[in-house]
């Protein structure tokens, strides 16, 4: 089994319901086990501003999947979900990341891991830090440099 970190966001519909039924359909699925999430929180959108604010959490589990079935299982999740993919970093009922599968460094087509946002992005470092305050990702980085590197936390905790 390998621990891994997945980032769960969504602004169409109604964002909060939405996680916490995909939190209940995980509970009832093989693919994930140990699974534990972060609070919620409320974010501005990365990208274009004429959309809804983000409702972000990361959750932690542990999986026998491989990353590319990982990220299989997870795109399938985002489509049962009734994400359609239009423009990059556009509104999304649900937008599942893989940040990080272990110790793993992973750079195929399809799929970087680390995620590479992950350091930037602090929807993504406080809830890894609220799930897991002493993380070191595979560089050797510690959760805590990531969080005094970003300039501004312009989350809301949600719950």
């Amino acid at each position: 089994m390998t621990h891994v970190y997945i980032a769960l966001g969504a602004n169409l519909g109604a964002p909060e319901e939405t996680l916490k039924r995909l939190l209940d359909h995980l509970q009832k699925t093989p693919e994930l086990d140990a699974i534990r999430c972060s609070s919620f929180y409320r974010s501005k959108p990365m990208g274009p501003q004429d959309q809804p604010d983000y409702v972000n959490a990361v959750l932690t589990a542990t999986t026998d999947l491989g990353p590319l079935a990982l990220l299989d299982f997870l795109q399938h999740l985002e489509t049962l979900f009734g994400r359609v993919r239009g423009r990059r970093w556009g509104a999304r009922t649900l937008d599942l990341d893989i940040l990080l599968y272990g110790s793993l460094t992973l750079n195929h087509e399809r799929l970087l891991i680390p995620h590479p946002g992950l350091a930037e992005r602090d929807f993504v470092v406080l809830p890894l830090a609220e799930l897991e305050p002493t993380l070191e990702l595979p560089d050797g980085r510690s959760i805590g440099s990531l969080i005094e590197q970003i300039n501004s936390h312009d989350l809301v905790k949600i719950y």
